[in-house]
């Protein structure tokens, strides 16, 4: 039996998926932990996301077998964590721990970049479809060479998560355009670096033998083992694949964070910082919102509340919509979008008569409205006619409920419980046959969802909006 492998490198782990190459079945699946991370100082070992992968494929691997005594693995892929930083040194050995997304150090760094630029925030956002935020590599990068001059001599080598785990499994040095987007120094318009901006961290480098080369969607970079090794992509990237993405719709991805993303014809800028003009895994585009603040919002009330899963979302249904005027500004570890890093959650409407229903409630409201700000500002730059909700939070009946009340748009659920995965098994697949991402996906019945009914309750959002605004009046207040 000829299969391929997905690997999923998230913050909080490695999923391994296994995928029959012909009917897309799933054969084996793994998961293995890496260390916990708190923002602002969010780090890791990459050496934990390299011990974890062999874990998680070796339990792949074995479930794979006992479905088949003769399991032939013809393909790889890693689809990793957006935007992280992991500095090599002339051994290509890890310098200091990797910085991670979430991780809001860099958020003075951010804004300095921004002015760098005689336009600012729309110069930047011309150049690269983004403008800086805390999360991108370029803002991380001004930090290191600000903070920590010994590590920054060091330096000979910037690579994101994705690209680590490749060069683990092949030895090259080569990242993907859609990974490569999320740095805030690569093009999606031109598919070139921007070396103006890099030197604007440090002129006196020739940052074209610092970064990695950026592979063609279908190339196959080297092996492992004998297995052809894809050039990977970063994770949104990688579920885009994973559920057959086309124009018109658009995916809230309920994890830890969130994500509001859609698929364009053409290269996005987005002066205001909240939408990031990415290139997807396949030659197109995907303009993406990402929040700081999801699942782990209702899982820290779940958790005060001395809950289950399953118990906070029964108690979150049974409160009225509105949850009885209480609300929930879910910004709990910083923000993203908008770009508020030193922002903390807030909740408003509390009476003595207050209920643990109405606080559940809250959280849930409060997350999905945030999502859907996220969603409002991709509009802006992409035709959507449905979405669809994925990641752990779009199996909660709670989330479902309450997202597709107060959206404006046919909502649903797409079938793929790892898409990260199996976009990363769809890009294997492509490249060990010599096909399109989009007939793999076709074959193996991918973006198919189920539809969410609910009764529309807009007015949440109005009293929402009402908190929104006065707590970001009072956090930007000097």
């Amino acid at each position: 039996m000829q299969v391929v492998a997905g690997v999923d490198s998230s913050t909080q782990s490695t999923k391994v998926e296994m995928r029959a190459v012909e009917s897309g079945r799933v054969v084996g699946s793994g998961s293995s932990p890496h260390p916990a991370t708190t923002p602002p100082r969010s780090e890791q070992d990459p050496g934990a996301w390299w011990a974890a992968f062999q874990r998680a494929y070796d339990a792949a691997l074995a479930m794979a077998g006992e479905q088949s005594d003769d399991v032939e693995v013809v393909g790889i892929s890693v689809a990793g964590q957006q935007h992280g930083m992991v500095v090599l040194d002339e051994a290509r050995q890890v310098v200091r721990p990797a910085k991670l997304w979430n991780d809001t150090e860099s958020a003075p760094d951010a804004g300095w970049l921004c002015k760098q630029l005689p336009g600012g925030a729309a110069d930047w956002a011309a150049a690269v479809g983004s403008v800086p935020v805390a999360a991108f590599t370029v803002s991380k990068l001004s930090w290191l060479h600000r903070s920590e001059p010994e590590a920054w001599a060091r330096m000979a080598h910037v690579v994101l998560p994705h690209d680590w785990l490749t060069m683990q499994l092949t030895g090259s040095l080569t990242t993907d355009r859609g990974d490569a987007s999320g740095t805030g120094y690569w093009s999606p318009a031109t598919g070139e670096y921007r070396w103006d901006l890099l030197a604007i961290v440090d002129s006196a480098r020739d940052w074209s033998q610092v970064v990695p080369r950026v592979a063609d969607p279908y190339e196959t970079v080297g092996d492992w083992h004998g297995i052809p090794v894809a050039c990977g992509t970063g994770d949104n990237m990688g579920a885009a694949l994973g559920l057959g993405l086309a124009p018109g719709t658009a995916v809230i991805s309920l994890g830890t964070s969130g994500t509001a993303y859609a698929v364009s014809s053409g290269p996005t800028a987005d002066p205001t910082g909240h939408v990031a003009g990415f290139a997807d895994a396949s030659g197109g585009f995907l303009p993406l919102a990402c929040t700081l603040n999801a699942t782990k919002v209702t899982d820290t009330i779940g958790r005060l509340l001395g809950v289950t899963y399953e118990q906070f979302d029964q108690l979150a249904l049974a409160a009225a919509p509105g949850a009885g005027g209480v609300t929930l500004l879910p910004y709990f570890d910083g923000e993203r979008t908008p770009d508020l890093p030193n922002a903390t959650g807030w909740i408003c409407g509390l009476h003595s008569d207050a209920t643990r229903e109405q606080l559940a409630r809250a959280a849930v409201e409060g997350v999905c409205c945030s999502m859907l700000d996220a969603l409002d500002a991709v509009r802006q730059l992409s035709s959507v006619e449905r979405v669809v909700l994925v990641g752990g939070g779009a199996r909660s009946a709670a989330y479902r409920q309450v997202f597709a009340s107060l959206c404006d748009l046919p909502v649903g659920t797409a079938d793929e419980a790892e898409a990260v995965a199996t976009g990363a098994c769809v890009q294997a697949a492509a490249v060990a046959l010599g096909e399109s991402h989009a007939d793999i996906a076709a074959r193996w019945g991918l973006g198919e969802t189920v539809a969410i009914h609910a009764e529309p309750c807009r007015q949440v959002r109005d009293q929402y909006a009402v908190l929104r605004t006065a707590a970001t009046a009072a956090i930007t207040t000097p």
